[in-house]
C-alpha cells in the first residue's frame, strides 16, 4: 500500500533481458535507508520487489504481465523514475491509497505551462472512464493527482511546482506514456453493485 506521495527520483542504471522479463537496477539515495532484499517498491507506480540491493543501488524484476501493463520496459538507461515505499501504518495519509497495481498505459497528449503551474492532458482507453470523477484521485506514474478536467477518454490535471521539480512529470514529453492506478474504493464499489444486481 502507498501514498502516490512520491519520495525521490531514482535513475535506472541497468536493464538486463531475463527471458521475457527485465531485471532493472536503478540508483536512488532517500529510499535506501531501510530498503532490503524482499522490500516492495513502487516504481512509476508500479509494486516491485527489491531482488539485490548494496549501498545506493537496487534490483528488481519485473515479469512478462508487468511489462505488458505498464510503461517499465519502455525505460531506458539514465531515465529517472519516481519511487516510494510502502506506506508506514503510524504515517499520515497525504495521497490517497495506491495499491501499486496498474490498470492500465495513458499517453500524454498536451502540456501547458502556465503563469505558477502545469497542466497536461492524457488520454486512456475509455473503458476505464467509470474509474474517475471530476476532482477524484488518480495515480499518474505513482503520483498521486487530482482530476481537474475528465471527458471520455482523457483527463486534466494541474501540477504545482514542487511535484514538477520532485517528479518525472518534468521529463515528459506529448506522446510519452505514464502507468495510470485508478482509485480501488471506485473498484470496490463496482464490484459490490454488480453482485446486488
Amino acid at each position: 500500500m502507498f501514498t502516490g506521495l512520491v519520495e525521490e527520483m531514482g535513475i535506472v542504471s541497468e536493464k538486463i533481458k531475463t527471458g521475457d522479463g527485465i531485471r532493472f537496477r536503478f540508483s536512488a539515495e532517500k529510499i535506501m535507508d531501510d530498503l532490503q532484499v524482499g522490500s516492495s517498491v513502487a516504481v512509476n507506480g508500479c509494486c516491485l520487489t527489491v531482488v539485490k540491493n548494496n549501498s545506493n543501488i537496487f534490483d528488481v524484476d519485473t515479469i512478462e504481465e508487468t511489462l505488458k501493463k505498464t510503461n517499465l520496459g519502455k525505460l531506458k538507461v539514465g531515465d529517472k523514475v519516481n519511487l516510494e515505499r510502502p506506506l508506514k501504518a503510524d504515517a499520515r495519509l497525504g495521497g490517497h491509497f495506491v495499491l501499486g497495481h496498474v490498470d492500465t498505459i495513458g499517453t500524454v497528449e498536451e502540456i501547458k505551462e502556465l503563469s505558477n503551474s502545469h497542466f497536461i492532458k492524457i488520454s486512456f482507453p475509455s473503458e476505464y472512464a467509470k474509474y474517475l470523477i471530476y476532482v477524484g484521485s488518480v495515480s499518474i506514474d505513482g503520483t498521486s493527482m487530482t482530476v481537474a478536467e475528465l471527458d471520455k477518454n482523457s483527463f486534466s490535471v494541474g501540477i504545482i511546482p514542487h511535484t514538477w521539480k520532485e517528479t518525472v512529470f518534468s521529463s515528459k514529453r506529448i506522446g510519452d506514456s505514464v502507468n495510470l492506478e485508478f482509485d480501488v474504493l471506485g473498484k470496490y464499489v463496482e464490484r459490490i453493485m454488480e453482485s446486488k444486481a
